[in-house]
């Protein structure tokens, strides 16, 4: 089997899902230059990755590798080892023939093990999640999650870059059609603070994948790759408000750094505390003293006298 071909049915798929290719790298969940270098022929396809594709594409796997006879060609042997153990004991196959399919979950199947297991992440820790858990989770077998994510840290991989997709994600929806510099700033800390459940569940896989960062070489690269990318957003916001003369003409990529290096130190003071609470009465520790303290760094250290 031929790259190039199945990158050709691949580049198939992508045009009929109607987003460009880095989209569909987040839905795979997937480097989009991993991604770009597959399609352009530069890499080969995993088997993980094909059915992943297959899954949000809503085609079959031996379609996109030309027959289903040809499933095993032009893939690693890891990828054909979880694919062959997902069909053979995938809920779907060990089930009897007259059995209905099970209904594929909203966004396909990848998406649903991902975020189920950040769900779980933020609820236990990484360590403490087992891949039975996600899959008890989802409502599948082991072998179905292995078949998608052959192994555990290709599974972390995907968990954090979604956490990072949909943080910018959120951030961009966010601040869509804000002008005002001062305003779009605000509105970005407010989007860190931890005040709801889900705001303190995304911090708390934060704080796990932290750790785990200082031990993976491919998770410390995701988070390089994060918070050059976070720091990149507030460091534009400052330069846009120097311009517009909100802010006071500071160095933009020194702010940027004190600000998120603020956010993240208050933040995980404020996971410490319970939801809405304060450690043992010392004020200061709750969300909104955090959201406090940031608003008034930014007014003391970045806001110009004369802005309104």
């Amino acid at each position: 089997m031929q790259q190039d071909e199945v990158a050709a049915r691949v580049r198939q798929v992508i045009d009929a899902a109607g987003v460009s290719a880095r989209e569909f790298a987040r839905r795979i969940v997937i480097d989009p230059s991993k991604l770009s270098r597959s399609l352009n022929g530069t890499r080969r396809f995993t088997a993980a990755e094909l059915a992943r594709i297959a899954d949000i594409g809503g085609v079959d796997v031996g379609r996109l590798l030309g027959s289903a006879a040809g499933a095993a060609d032009g893939v690693d042997a890891a990828g054909r080892a979880a694919s062959g153990a997902a069909v053979t004991a995938s809920p779907v196959c060990s089930a009897s023939a007259s059995r209905p399919p099970v209904p594929s979950p909203e966004g396909g199947r990848p998406l649903q093990i991902v975020r189920e297991t950040v769900r779980l992440i933020a609820e236990r820790g990484f360590h403490a999640v087992r891949v039975a858990d996600i899959a008890a989770a989802c409502h599948t077998s082991t072998a179905a999650i292995h078949y998608h994510f052959p192994g555990r840290d290709e599974l972390l991989e995907a968990a954090v870059r979604w956490c990072m997709d949909e943080d910018t994600r959120r951030r961009s929806d966010a601040t869509a059609g804000t002008r005002h510099a001062g305003d779009e700033l605000r509105l970005l800390i407010e989007l860190q603070t931890p005040r709801t459940e889900q705001q303190r569940r995304q911090w708390c896989v934060w704080l796990d994948l932290w750790a785990e960062a200082a031990r993976s070489t491919t998770v410390g690269r995701l988070h390089v790759e994060y918070y050059r990318q976070w720091r990149g957003t507030v460091a534009d916001v400052i330069r846009r408000g120097v311009e517009q003369g909100v802010f006071r003409p500071v160095d933009a990529d020194g702010a940027a750094l004190a600000v998120t290096a603020l956010i993240d130190g208050l933040a995980s003071q404020v996971l410490a505390t319970e939801p809405g609470g304060q450690e043992d009465g010392i004020p200061g520790t709750g969300a909104q003293a955090m959201h406090d303290a940031l608003i008034a760094h930014v007014d003391a250290c970045l806001t110009a006298p004369t802005a309104g």
